[in-house]
């Protein structure tokens, strides 16, 4: 039985680990693909680094492995590699996250994968493209964070090199490469052509960070540094109220105007009337707006400029999101049963009139299907209807 959503049919083919990949997998999944994640016989790291209800179910791997079904190979071993490439032959995408060289003498390298099924999109994730001096560096979420100036960026914001509090190289590049193997698919939908893609996560991070700033480095002569002041400027940051904090963005002319008419604050003056002259001093307005805000509590701020229409949003802590009437109203949260009890995960934050994606099921235990795929590929029919479901 397939699943629903705009994928269901595909097959997917997954031999990454950690979370870059599995975060991409992880949403193809949602989209009705079938993935069949291929974990070496002690299972995927990641199952073991956070808390879980049993060991290997930890919190970060059920996420971001959730409705997926697990095959444990030996990819070392020739029985191991052999497995794989009769799976090879009925997918539709083969995603890894090795370096080039480690897949290659595996047997598994495009070149080989492509011989055994010539119209496989064939997906790397890796820290570094390899065809750069860096290929053979290893890489983590941290290492990326400071390789492609977004601590720099932390510094200049808030006076101290930091890394930011998410796994976000991680996560862009998992999302780079669902939009880059979807983007294959489409062409082989077309054409009937498979090809090798490749998404690596300093250049994608590169990529991410210099979309605004790069900004006067793009024109030859430059006409300024690679930064976007407004995005680094120590003022930039939740305004304390009287009773609290409260993120608010005053931002275009018309905001601007409405605001001032609302609050009157003594400060005002035609120096700060447009976006231009505003962008030109922002470290100034961020501060004159931060006194004006202790003036009032979070709870009256939200109400005035919700009512002006002002982007406005308290500080939420992580747990509170589980609790947010606006994700509950929009049933964002999907419980799934697992062996293990409900799980309740946040859900597919996409929505498609035709073909919606959905969680389809909880994490595997590490080669839990394993056994039904194996007697599916040795052509026992009974347990085919048993590896086509989840």
């Amino acid at each position: 039985m397939k699943k629903s959503g705009p994928l269901s049919g595909v097959r997917v083919i997954d031999l990454t680990a950690m979370v870059m990949g599995p975060y991409c997998t992880q949403i193809l999944a949602d989209m009705g693909a079938d993935v069949i994640k291929i974990e070496p016989p002690a299972g995927d790291a990641t199952r073991f680094i956070s808390v879980g209800p049993e060991r290997g179910l930890g919190g970060v791997f059920v996420n971001i492995n959730r409705g997926k079904r697990s095959v444990t190979l030996d990819l070392r071993s020739t029985e191991g590699q052999a497995t794989l490439k009769k799976l090879i032959q009925s997918a539709d995408v083969f995603i890894h996250s090795m370096r080039a060289r480690a897949i290659a003498k595996l047997g598994f390298s495009y070149q080989q994968v492509a011989e055994i099924n010539p119209t496989i999109v064939y997906t790397n994730c890796y820290g570094y493209g390899r065809n750069g001096p860096y290929r053979d560096y290893t890489a983590y979420d941290d290492t990326i964070q400071a390789d492609c100036g977004l601590t720099f960026a932390q510094a200049q914001l808030t006076g101290e090199t930091n890394y930011v509090g998410s796994i976000i190289a991680d996560k862009v590049a998992g999302m780079t490469a669902v939009y880059a193997t979807a983007m294959a698919l489409f062409h082989r939908e077309r054409t009937g052509e498979g090809q090798e893609v490749e998404v690596s996560m300093f250049e994608t991070m590169a990529a991410f960070m210099l979309v605004e700033h790069a900004n006067g480095t793009l024109f030859d002569p430059a006409l300024g540094p690679a930064v976007y002041p407004r995005a680094v400027n120590p003022n930039r940051k939740p305004y304390r109220t009287k009773d609290g904090q409260i993120s608010a963005v005053v931002y275009n002319d018309k905001q601007w105007a409405a605001f001032m008419q609302a609050v009157q604050p003594a400060w005002a003056s035609e120096e700060f009337a447009t976006l231009e002259q505003r962008a030109a001093r922002i470290g100034e307005v961020y501060s004159l707006l931060a006194q004006t805000f202790m003036e009032r509590t979070t709870d009256e701020w939200l109400e005035l400029l919700r009512g002006l229409d002002i982007p406005a949003a308290p500080v939420r802590s992580l747990d509170e999101l589980f609790d947010n009437e606006h994700l509950n109203a929009v049933n964002f949260f999907q419980t799934v049963d697992s062996p293990n009890g409900p799980i309740r995960f946040p859900g597919v934050p996409t929505w498609f009139s035709k073909t919606p994606g959905k969680v389809h099921g909880p994490a595997p235990r590490a080669g839990a299907d394993t056994e039904a795929i194996l007697a599916w590929l040795q052509g026992d029919g009974d347990a085919e209807d048993q590896a086509d479901s989840l």
